[in-house]
């Protein structure tokens, strides 16, 4: 059941991400031209905000089914969201991430055509096309809302299910899979080809760190700590280098 609720959270929130745009197209009077925005390299402000909160709240609905359906009731017991000063090893989790997934495209960086623009197109869409105070809030989005509201889904939820499907496989065998399946499941939801081997690899290492402490304090810092190196990789690009954002 709790499968079923996180795929009617991931479908409830693309189609409410869908709802939300428009809604905001129409009140900015874009309604005409939302397809071609929807193309656009770095979309305005507005339409990335409209996007991650129809996406986060399907997110978060999947939870509150779960746990209000087929729980206690209680999100933060059943979805592990608490948080201990030990958490903040998140940190070095968040930032390594960064590192190990950098290390992992130098082989291939020089055989893709634009490599740096290519990998970081993700990050640029998300914040580009913002300036000023649409930037301030889209990078708190990306640093504080990302993390919770994903957290929530994928290891929350997600991989919660997937580790009572697998269970009675024995041994470490039943785990292993939930986590590598939870990993693979978050890379290819945001959609990147050429960035899904780094968002896999780091879901499988949310995913490992979630299964491990029980808890989602720490898979939260790891991941905003990852997120908030993107985004100073999008301002300080020379000094920084590019940076995965998830």
């Amino acid at each position: 059941m709790w499968l079923l609720f996180a795929a009617l959270g991931f479908v409830g929130g693309q189609v409410l991400a869908a709802v939300f745009v428009a809604g905001a197209a129409a009140v900015s009077g874009k309604l005409n031209s939302l397809a071609a925005i929807a193309r656009l390299s770095e979309p305005p402000t507005w339409y990335i905000i409209a996007t991650l909160l129809g996406l986060w709240a399907g997110f978060f609905g999947s939870a509150w089914l779960a746990s209000g359906m087929r729980g206690t009731k209680s999100i933060v017991r059943d979805m592990g969201l608490r948080f201990r000063w030990v958490d903040l090893a998140g940190i070095a989790i968040g930032a390594g991430g960064q590192i190990l997934v950098a290390l992992m495209y130098v082989p291939i960086s020089h055989h893709v055509h634009d490599f740096n623009q290519r990998f970081d197109a993700p990050s640029q869409r998300l914040t580009g096309g913002s300036h000023g105070a649409g930037y301030f809030v889209i990078a708190v989005l990306t640093v504080v809302g990302a993390p919770f509201f994903e957290e929530l889904f994928f290891r929350g939820v997600l991989l919660r299910a997937l580790a009572r499907l697998f269970g009675p496989i024995g041994g470490w065998v039943g785990p292993a899979l939930a986590i590598l399946t939870t990993g693979v499941l978050f890379g290819l939801a945001h959609d990147e080809s050429l960035q899904l081997l780094g968002l896999a690899t780091f879901g499988v290492i949310l995913s490992f760190v979630a299964y491990r402490t029980g808890r989602l304090g720490m898979n939260m810092v790891a991941h905003a700590t990852f997120n908030l190196m993107a985004v100073v990789a999008v301002v300080l690009p020379v000094a920084v280098g590019p940076g995965a954002l998830f």
